[in-house]
């Protein structure tokens, strides 16, 4: 009975020392927490172990804490307000890309205005009157595919609009400026057609009904039949008295006997043109760069002239005429080496274009540098398809012979099929 009573006093003093080591267990882990968090003396083992990164606890020293946190309160608003500059610039930037997107996109607007129109500024007053578009009175109709109507104009008149913005400064129903050359100018630049005006042509003063005609043909007329500003010539006696100067000029003794007789191998005669049709087969012609008509000689066989007119267009206008209904095309001078050889291509084939199946294409003295001849000119006339009757070159010798410039006369016909 009495080792009954033993055991559980014993069993009573083991549990004590257990709990006691666990209360001096607990406290020691506290003790060193303490130790390392507090700050006191924790410094030397913070920097070995944690290299300084370790966390610190200021359960004593409030004022260290206060510190700290105003530090990072300061570092905080410091970054606060860096973030609102950075976020204000960045507003500031975001305005100016969109201003500036928009300029672009304004500029590239106007660009593609611009290219669609051609104009560099927008025409105004009678210049913007004569270009349009002008609505339809009864608005749309099949026949155009459009409510609205453009007049011509050459392609290349937005080009030169400070020029026809003069070419269109006048009093509307007035007397139009006497400005020929200008309008020639203009038209040998790619400015055809050029637009219409609202003002009246100058007059001559003491205007005269014409000679009646054949007398017409080689009589001078009065001096008060034209406008003479501008022209060298103020009189026909002026003109007159030209073929007496050193330096050949065209006038119309100079047209008078030419084409008459064949001289040489490059001058053709009107009668070994016509040779080669049947007669009264040459009706309807076309020559360009006639000058003073200078195929209307009277001769019997070129009575249907007497129906010519004067036609101004530049060279490259295409011909306003349809296809395959001129009987021959007469051209001196006019085509040479002096046009861009795509465009003279262009000219060549407007002129195979309205001949008709074995229409007469009369080259005359078409003029070249040497190597340009089989170089350039050879293959394109090769290229049109006409038909070679007549081909002759020779020297052009009125500016020396060092020039090396060449002559070509020749006479082509468009093929029958």
């Amino acid at each position: 009975m009495d080792d009954h009573l033993r055991k559980p006093t014993h069993t009573r003093n083991c549990t004590t020392r257990s709990n006691l080591k666990i209360v001096l267990l607990l406290v020691s882990t506290n003790l060193v927490s303490i130790f390392f968090f507090s700050g006191v003396g924790s410094s030397a083992l913070r920097a070995k172990w944690w290299g300084g990164y370790a966390p610190s606890i200021h359960l004593w020293d409030s004022e260290a804490l206060l510190r700290e946190l105003n530090a990072t309160k300061f570092e905080l608003s410091k970054y606060q307000s860096e973030s609102f500059e950075l976020h204000k610039r960045l507003g500031v930037a975001n305005s100016l890309l969109q201003t500036l997107l928009s300029d672009m996109g304004r500029t590239q607007s106007a660009q593609l205005a611009q290219w669609a129109d051609g104009w560099a500024r927008e025409p105004t007053g009678e210049l913007k009157l004569a270009v349009g578009p002008h609505k339809l009175p009864l608005g749309y109709t099949a026949n155009l595919g459009a409510d609205e109507l453009y007049p011509t104009l050459g392609t290349a008149c937005r080009r030169f609009q400070d020029e026809l913005e003069q070419y269109m400064r006048y009093d509307v129903g007035g007397e139009c400026p006497s400005d020929d050359v200008f309008a020639q100018r203009l038209m040998l630049k790619g400015c055809e057609p050029l637009p219409r005006r609202r003002c009246h042509p100058k007059t001559a003063r003491g205007y005269v009904e014409p000679v009646p005609f054949p007398a017409s043909l080689w009589t001078i007329p009065p001096d008060t039949s034209i406008v003479w500003d501008a022209y060298t010539c103020k009189n026909y006696s002026c003109l007159v008295n030209r073929n007496k100067e050193k330096a050949p000029t065209y006038t119309w003794r100079f047209f008078k006997d030419r084409w008459l007789h064949e001289i040489g191998e490059l001058d053709y005669s009107i009668d070994g043109v016509l040779s080669y049709k049947s007669p009264g087969t040459v009706r309807i012609g076309l020559d360009i760069g006639a000058g003073p008509r200078p195929q209307r000689d009277g001769r019997d066989e070129l009575d249907e002239l007497r129906r010519a007119f004067n036609s101004f267009i530049a060279v490259a206008h295409r011909l306003p005429f349809f296809d395959n209904t001129l009987d021959i095309v007469h051209s001196m001078h006019v085509l040479s080496n002096w046009i861009p050889d795509v465009m003279l291509e262009f000219a060549l084939y407007d002129i195979f274009r309205v001949l008709r199946p074995g229409g007469l294409f009369w080259l005359d003295h078409f003029f070249c540098i040497g190597d340009q001849m089989n170089a350039t000119y050879v293959p394109v006339f090769d290229r049109i398809g006409f038909r070679r009757l007549r081909w002759n070159a020779g020297r052009k010798l009125d500016r020396g012979i060092e020039k090396n410039e060449w002559y070509l006369s020749a006479l082509l016909e468009k093929p029958m099929t």
